[in-house]
């Protein structure tokens, strides 16, 4: 709905700005009117750059909606009306994207539709999985406690998020560093003391002579391998965009020797918090794995998931199946047929999460210990040995004059 800016005068005579929503001009006025303002001067609100250019406007953070949740839990708990919640929630959001997703939510609200199916029209921001607990909170009264779960469970998603970036950032940074500086020595280092070398006379060493070409090359061609690079790189994109493309990358991912366990160990977090949330929420399992399934994040976990359900619906319990997948080890199969055989399978869920949040935990820092000295003598091993084939000569020549 459009917003105009007003100005006008009070019955004591007092001026007074302020912003308007309303269908058009003339009911904007007829609404100020109604509020007994007169002299008034009404024009549209001029709209933002961001609304004009897209891709200046700001995306929606996952913490942002974390907040969004545990406030409006909150709001519904003490008793406020649904729309005023979120028109509370809107007028105070900073992010401006946001905040015009939340007015839109409660537009749609006051037109008659259920949140759940206001939130289904918002699918980057709101995913499968939030709006079916919604959708349960709405059917069973307990939208606060749900919007309270749902907070709690993307806190401690993003956590485990964090932990496995915060291990790839490390391997990353120092992969960047060594591009980077092989660059700047082969670009600008050895070409220095090539015109050196050339004064000198004689043969080079034989490190020397490679690193010499290697620079050479670089200058020559630097152009066509950035080129060639930025290529390489869009087509590996293309194909891990594909089905066949995403299966190769995340079943080589689940074999990796260092960061493979890892992935493994996060795949049962994320399974076991997902399902637990979903469960004690009264979503039914079968509705669950099929919602888990396209949360998780791999292709190869995916099809195990959908695997176990198929086994499910044909009579056969969760732990069997998920046995026979090879992803989930036999601890996890063995309390999940504990959780199912006493009736308390979202409790033990939530234990098997908070479990493996803490071996993701020792995981990571494990792997950092290992990574740290390996990446230090990558780095080093390079950087050392271009230093040392570039002075091999001084060396020799040394040697020949002593």
């Amino acid at each position: 709905m459009p917003v105009f800016l007003w100005e006008g005068v009070t019955k004591k005579d007092e001026v007074k700005k302020g912003e308007v929503e309303a269908t058009d001009e003339v009911a904007a006025r007829g609404l100020l009117r109604k509020q007994g303002f007169k002299s008034l001067e009404v024009k549209l609100k001029p709209k933002d750059l961001m609304e004009y250019l897209p891709f200046l406007q700001g995306g929606v953070k996952e913490k942002e909606v974390v907040i969004f949740c545990r406030i409006f839990s909150t709001m519904i708990n003490a008793g406020l009306p649904l729309i005023q919640c979120l028109d509370i929630l809107a007028t105070q959001e900073q992010n401006k994207s946001f905040a015009k997703i939340i007015k839109i939510i409660k537009e749609d609200i006051e037109g008659g539709t259920s949140l759940t199916d206001a939130l289904k029209k918002h699918p980057k921001l709101f995913d499968e999985l939030f709006v079916n607990l919604i959708a349960a909170g709405e059917a069973g009264g307990i939208l606060d406690v749900i919007l309270g779960r749902l907070s709690a469970y993307m806190e401690k998603a993003m956590k485990l998020k964090a932990k496995v970036k915060g291990a790839m950032t490390y391997p990353a940074a120092v992969l960047v560093i060594s591009v980077g500086v092989v660059a700047v020595l082969l670009l600008k280092v050895i070409p220095v003391f090539k015109k050196m070398f050339e004064g000198m006379g004689g043969e080079l060493p034989g490190p020397t002579q490679f690193l010499v070409d290697a620079s050479e090359m670089a200058q020559q061609y630097f152009v066509y391998v950035v080129i060639a690079m930025a290529v390489v790189i869009f087509i590996i994109r293309k194909f891990l965009s594909t089905e066949k493309g995403r299966w190769l990358f995340d079943s080589t991912a689940l074999k990796a020797p260092i960061f493979g366990p890892l992935l493994k160990k996060v795949a049962v977090a994320k399974f076991s918090r997902t399902l637990a949330t979903m469960m004690s929420s009264g979503v039914p399992i079968m509705e669950g794995l099929a919602i888990v399934s396209k949360t998780a994040g791999n292709m190869v976990v995916e099809s195990a998931l959908v695997k176990t359900r198929q086994s499910i619906s044909e009579g056969r319990s969760i732990s069997e199946p998920l046995l026979e997948t090879n992803i989930f080890p036999p601890m996890v199969v063995q309390m999940i047929a504990v959780g199912e055989a006493t009736g308390a399978l979202d409790q033990m869920l939530n234990k098997i999460a908070d479990f493996y949040d803490d071996e993701v935990d020792a995981a990571v820092e494990a792997m950092t210990a290992l990574l740290e000295p390996v990446m230090m003598v990558f780095l080093g091993g390079i950087v050392g040995g271009m230093i040392i084939a570039m002075y091999l000569p001084i060396f020799k020549m040394a040697s020949v004059v002593g």
